[in-house]
């Protein structure tokens, strides 16, 4: 579970550090930049792959709505496909760097980790709501409500 918020969070902080490297015009920061988001979207891939394990021990839980999970899964494929492409675009930025003074690849790089980050941010929350009821409307919470008393009537 501690895994789960690393892609997030980092993926934020290597957006920032390229920014201020391309403000700065420094190539070893860019660099470091690249590296962590290159690293966040390794590691969001095992994150990722457990998602279907997760859901298999959670779904019969009392409280959990298959529609939350449904929400958090279609949520977390758009997401991985928008981090795999920072990750090639900062790790073609690094390649690139050494061979043209162009901004256009860590422009293009920086752009994709923010839009990764958002991405990441609402899988994270989407996933929150599956088990953190405060973190639900009060119409999600009737609904659910609703679904798990005719299940326990039935």
């Amino acid at each position: 579970m501690l895994l789960n918020h690393f892609p997030i969070i980092g993926t934020l902080i290597g957006a920032f550090v390229m920014l201020w490297g391309m403000m700065k015009n420094q190539k070893n920061i860019k660099a470091v930049a690249a590296a962590i988001i290159i690293s966040m979207t390794l590691m969001a891939v095992p994150v990722y792959l457990t998602g279907e394990p997760a859901e298999e021990r959670v779904e019969h839980l009392p409280g959990v709505s298959e529609s939350s999970i449904e929400e958090h899964e279609e949520a977390a494929e758009l997401a991985i496909w928008v981090m795999a492409a920072a990750g090639v675009a900062s790790l073609a930025a690094l390649l690139l760097q050494y061979r043209s003074a162009s901004r256009l690849p860590f422009s293009i790089a920086a752009i994709l980790a923010l839009l990764a980050f958002v991405a990441m941010a609402r899988v994270g929350y989407l996933g929150g709501q599956i088990r953190h009821t405060e973190l639900r409307t009060d119409q999600q919470v009737s609904q659910q409500a609703d679904s798990y008393q005719k299940e326990e009537d039935d």
